[in-house]
């Protein structure tokens, strides 16, 4: 019975292609087959393929400048599918049994009798010529299953493929997603008034250092704020009704209380104190804020003017970067690379920060339409891996500097600072692992699923 797609191919140049087309047929369930031993760069054994070749339904042919060996002519073992393949096309009558894919720029000569077949072009575009190969296989009924796929492939792709990127013996230099603080007062003040309403009045007295709010308690690295309010041309002293001050040791050990504030207590407003320095930190620097759908906010980089990149010198190297937190996407408007914030006290006093890509209409407002921002984030997101989401994350935090270098901000009025890092948290391994030797050509590959779900849509 013939049911399995054969996908015939020159290994290794074509396996990325291959791997990938073996893969997106699978998950939309048809049968297929491709030549596992040769993936690995193992003897490809003729009996195995010529087996396969008379289950076939449809051979496709990856068609590229590698089929032909240095002399122009076509490999063995390419040569001899194609052939057995034609044979078995005119024995049985099969028609377009076989179909080309064309992959690159090269002639349609390179094989005898294939420039006289359709060839279907995937050299500008994987997504647009699996569109088109799609087409075709659903007008010559080929079977799928979709509902009830056996992804043997992915399985051996998985299991067998990936596991060739192993684990060598030498250094690496990996970054975290933490920031810590460089520097810091080494007191605390809780600050606990009437009711909330003196509370509000008197952070705004002080807004000039990071005083954070919670019910009727303001809290400060300041010992003394100033407590006289303004109101109807007249100086009025508003005092907290307790004050407590409490030491880093305090907060990071922990002390017995049975009354307020409690050790959960102090810490819960301390992390408050230290969102509100790093969020005055983000806001002096120009960046706005949306609120996501989990009340998080993210801090991102509107454009005032022109798209500038972040230049700045990796950690303990000479070599320079420059990186654009936001640009333009096509259809959309801009897309901005953005944090949001989670305060730590272990390891280290600090910020766990988490990126998010957002997308604007016109470089300020988000597109308040959370199924456009969610399909965007999958457009621009796939085409994004470790490296560019490391560099994006360092520009982010490089971009944080002043004038002396130092991220940096006013804690009391008595010129007390807090500093960060230059740099988030690194660790060095002593033992990395080899990449794949060719990254995947992103700009070929579109979401197939996504934009056959805005065709739908439109129909």
């Amino acid at each position: 019975m013939r049911d399995t797609i054969f996908i015939s191919h020159a290994t290794p140049a074509d396996n990325e292609f291959s791997i990938w087309i073996a893969s997106r047929l699978e998950m939309l369930g048809y049968k297929v087959w491709i030549d596992k031993k040769g993936l690995l760069g193992g003897e490809r054994f003729w009996a195995t393929i010529q087996k396969a070749l008379d289950c076939s339904i449809k051979v496709l042919f990856v068609y590229s400048k590698n089929i032909v060996a240095e002399d122009g002519v076509l490999r063995q073992g390419i040569e001899n599918e194609l052939e057995y393949a034609k044979s078995i096309a005119n024995q049985e009558g099969l028609q377009d049994f076989i179909i080309p894919l064309h992959i690159d720029d090269s002639g349609y000569n390179l094989a005898i009798g294939l420039p006289n077949i359709n060839h279907i072009p995937f050299n500008n575009n994987w997504a647009d010529g699996l569109k088109q190969l799609l087409k075709k296989l659903e007008k010559d009924n080929i079977p799928s299953n979709f509902d009830n796929q056996n992804s043997s492939f992915s399985e051996w792709y998985e299991n067998e493929y990936i596991s060739n990127c192993s684990i060598i013996s030498r250094k690496e230099l990996y970054y975290t997603s933490w920031w810590s603080v460089a520097e810091m007062p080494e007191r605390f003040h809780m600050y606990q008034f009437a009711n909330a309403a003196q509370a509000k009045a008197i952070r705004d007295l002080n807004k000039d250092i990071p005083i954070s709010l919670l019910s009727n308690c303001i809290s400060s690295f300041d010992g003394n704020l100033n407590f006289s309010v303004q109101k109807d041309n007249e100086t009025i002293e508003v005092r907290p009704e307790n004050t407590f001050a409490f030491s880093l040791t305090d907060i990071f050990e922990g002390f017995e209380s049975d009354k307020f504030p409690q050790h959960r207590d102090v810490e819960n407003h301390f992390k408050r104190l230290m969102y509100c320095v790093i969020a005055n930190i983000l806001k002096r620097t120009g960046l706005w804020n949306h609120k996501m759908s989990n009340k998080q906010l993210a801090y991102f980089l509107p454009k005032y003017d022109k798209i500038s990149r972040v230049i700045f010198t990796y950690p303990s190297s000479t070599k320079k970067k420059a990186k654009a937190l936001l640009g333009e996407m096509r259809g959309v408007g801009f897309w901005h690379y953005g944090v949001s914030i989670q305060p730590i006290l272990f390891p280290f006093v600090g910020f766990s920060l988490k990126s998010h890509i957002l997308f604007t209409s016109d470089g300020f407002q988000l597109i308040d339409d959370e199924k456009k921002q969610h399909s965007f984030r999958r457009k621009k997101g796939k085409r994004l891996f470790n490296e560019a989401w490391r560099d994006l994350f360092l520009a982010f935090v490089q971009r944080l500097k002043n004038k002396d270098g130092e991220i940096s901000i006013k804690a009391t009025m008595q010129g007390e600072q807090i500093v960060m890092k230059e740099w988030p948290e690194m660790f060095t391994s002593e033992v990395g692992y080899i990449d794949p030797e060719s990254k995947m050509n992103v700009d070929k590959i579109e979401d197939y699923y996504e934009d056959l779900t805005e065709e739908e849509n439109n129909d």
